[in-house]
């Protein structure tokens, strides 16, 4: 990378733990984005106001205070990196990192500098520990020189599954000189107001600023009534509560329901709330479209000046959908994300799919996919390795033709396949696709999804025969009928033979007395049928002693030395490259390996087929001579017509 450094699993310090990611630092500021998705951090130039090196057990931390009074601690870093960065950042961006020591003695006597939001515990010039008062829910004063701070405490899975911090308690003697007080006001009560005036607390038991009663939410499934507080939200249900806290809000999305009268409001959270052993990243609320209210907001004017400047207003009427959507956009600080330019063929704003086996509808949106209700599933532009039309059930039958498939492959593998979208939706779909760069693998034509384009295009009466097909395109190329089976298609055992066979009239007449053994009686009667009618004589036929029914004949057994038939060009071809596509391929159908061979052999040179036709010709010699040598070996071959000896 020529502008900055790219740093992998570096951990980001939280309420919910660290989390792993990839951090890059370049001249206009940092990013850091979470392993496997959700959290991002952007953080610019501009908005820095200090940068801190600190040692810590088996890394390095790298401290980033913004002008909002936050730090985020970036840990994971080497001695090597700390110099480069260093460097860098001095010459880049025109900030110079401070160094600080952690203090290991473990003491608990010290001094507490406040800085925005954020507390730091100092033991003499060392910080010994260091918290963010964004999480504060309480401050209270204990006699008259203790001060009580009690955390925020959610149904987020990243408070559930590591130690959480519930409460801190300090000590502030009289005696102390940094908080100066009075009489009325000991050094702890001021303390105390200092935590008050900065730290987003008092909000766990006031009122809700806003509530909306009954709410169908499909993930997790039921009826709650969702409160909206200053700090966090809650759904109380009949069987569950949860407490979530902003913090925890990554996204919203607001996206109407095609031809029906409500809309999704998507919460999306990291990390993600759990009931039982199931998680949920998404809380998919179904609200009525055209449902009015009217609210007014639960705060005192000064916060809405100050605080809230902008972002809410003192009362609302409108739709639900939108109103629920601004308060909460307003409250927690999160983006919202509505529908892009993407029409589908009856002009809605998704296209019908199913995902796994649930049917639902799937959003194109301008950043990503987002498939609903259930599994709520996200899937954004840049996780995307490609993705791939497929036509739906590819045997040919007339069912098949009306869907297609849309199969979504991510950077780390994992998969997506969205099944049974109507064919009218194909054009709307692949043109938005196009449009945002994304990769289109196609296994079936030489363009991205020609081949289901015209698969899709084709009438139902028309469907292709990819079985057909290839055995024509096979014969197209000069060869002949071979008894070698191809394991694509077991049901059929033609295929293609040299397309350089040269073999004499002698030959043929032995390949010709070889493949009797091997052709079907059944279909000898069909062509004494049609000698009998183009005669006018009726042919007797082979009846039993009563004369009313036809005797069966019994099928006669291949000899076992025979040789083996000589191989074309293209089964050369075919055995070569059948194992390389299926390796790039996995999943493919044999259908689409075979009329995926098929393409390939055609669009190839004369020169691209000569290694082919070489190997062909040699088969074909040895083919030649094993049959002369066959041919005058006395053949014992059990007909199948001899009695069985006693």
């Amino acid at each position: 990378m020529t502008d900055g450094h790219l740093f992998n699993n570096i951990l980001l310090g939280g309420r919910g733990g660290a989390n792993p990611g990839q951090l890059r630092v370049h001249s206009g500021g940092i990013i850091w984005r979470k392993q496997g998705g959700g959290k991002a951090v952007e953080v610019d130039k501009s908005d820095i106001v200090g940068l801190i090196w600190m040692k810590v057990p088996r890394a390095y931390q790298l401290g980033v205070r913004i002008k909002a009074g936050l730090v985020y601690k970036f840990t994971g870093f080497r001695e090597q990196d700390v110099n480069s960065l260093t460097s860098f950042m001095q010459n880049s961006m025109g900030k110079t990192p401070e160094e600080r020591q952690l203090s290991i003695s473990g003491c608990n006597w010290g001094d507490v500098d406040l800085n925005g939001n954020m507390l730091t515990f100092l033991v003499g010039s060392k910080q010994a520990f260091e918290v963010s008062l964004a999480d504060v829910s309480q401050a209270q004063l204990q006699g008259k020189t203790d001060v009580v701070l009690e955390f925020h405490v959610d149904d987020t899975t990243g408070a559930n599954e590591k130690d959480s911090l519930m409460e801190l308690s300090f000590h502030v003697p009289n005696s102390n000189t940094s908080f100066l007080g009075d009489e009325t006001r000991p050094p702890a009560q001021v303390f105390r107001d200092r935590i008050m005036s900065v730290a987003d607390v008092g909000t766990s038991g006031e009122d809700a600023v806003v509530m909306f009663d009954g709410v169908a939410i499909l993930t997790p499934r039921g009826r709650y009534n969702v409160e909206l507080h200053m700090s966090f939200l809650r759904l109380q249900g009949q069987a569950n509560d949860f407490k979530i806290q902003y913090s925890s809000v990554v996204r919203l999305f607001q996206l109407p329901k095609s031809n029906q009268p409500h809309t999704f409001v998507i919460i999306t959270l990291d990390p993600p709330i759990r009931k039982g052993q199931t998680l949920y990243p998404h809380i998919v609320m179904q609200i009525e479209t055209d449902y009015v209210v009217e609210s007014t907001l639960s705060i005192s004017e000064d916060l809405m000046k100050t605080k809230y400047k902008d972002r809410l207003e003192l009362s609302y009427k409108g739709l639900m959908p939108e109103v629920f959507t601004q308060i909460l956009r307003g409250l927690s600080g999160a983006k919202v994300t509505r529908p892009g330019k993407f029409r589908s063929a009856q002009g809605g704003f998704a296209v019908k799919s199913s995902l796994k086996a649930e049917d639902g509808v799937l959003y194109p949106l301008e950043k990503g996919f987002f498939f609903l209700p259930k599994p709520p599933t996200l899937v954004l532009h840049d996780e995307i390795d490609y993705v791939e039309f497929e036509r739906h059930g590819a045997g040919g039958s007339t069912m098949s033709s009306h869907y297609f498939d849309l199969l979504v492959r991510l950077k780390s593998e994992q998969e997506h396949q969205f099944r049974n979208i109507q064919r009218n939706e194909y054009h709307n779909l692949f043109d938005f696709i196009s449009s945002k760069g994304l990769k289109i693998l196609n296994l079936g034509g030489t363009q991205a999804a020609t081949g289901v384009a015209a698969v899709l295009n084709d009438d139902d009466d028309d469907a292709v025969d990819p079985h057909l097909e290839r055995i024509k395109n096979q014969r197209d190329d000069g060869g002949e009928e071979s008894d070698e089976e191809d394991e694509d298609f077991v049901a059929d055992k033609d295929d293609a033979g040299s397309p350089t066979d040269d073999s004499d009239e002698e030959e043929s007449d032995a390949s010709e007395s070889a493949d009797d053994k091997e052709k079907p009686l059944k279909k000898e009667p069909k062509k004494d049928a049609v000698a009998s009618k183009s005669s006018g004589k009726k042919k007797p036929r082979d009846d039993d002693d009563d004369g009313s029914k036809k005797k069966k004949q019994p099928k006669k057994k291949k000899d076992p030395n025979a040789p083996k038939r000589a191989m074309s060009a293209f089964m050369f071809f075919s055995t070569t490259e059948r194992d390389n596509l299926r390796k790039s391929n996995p999943g493919m159908s044999f259908t689409d390996v075979g009329r995926a061979l098929g393409e390939k052999w055609k669009k190839m040179t004369a020169e691209e087929k000569e290694r082919y036709e070489t190997m062909a010709r040699a088969d074909q010699k040895r083919y030649k001579d094993e049959m002369a040598g066959y041919k005058n070996v006395p053949v014992n071959v059990d007909s199948g017509n001899e009695p069985d000896s006693e």
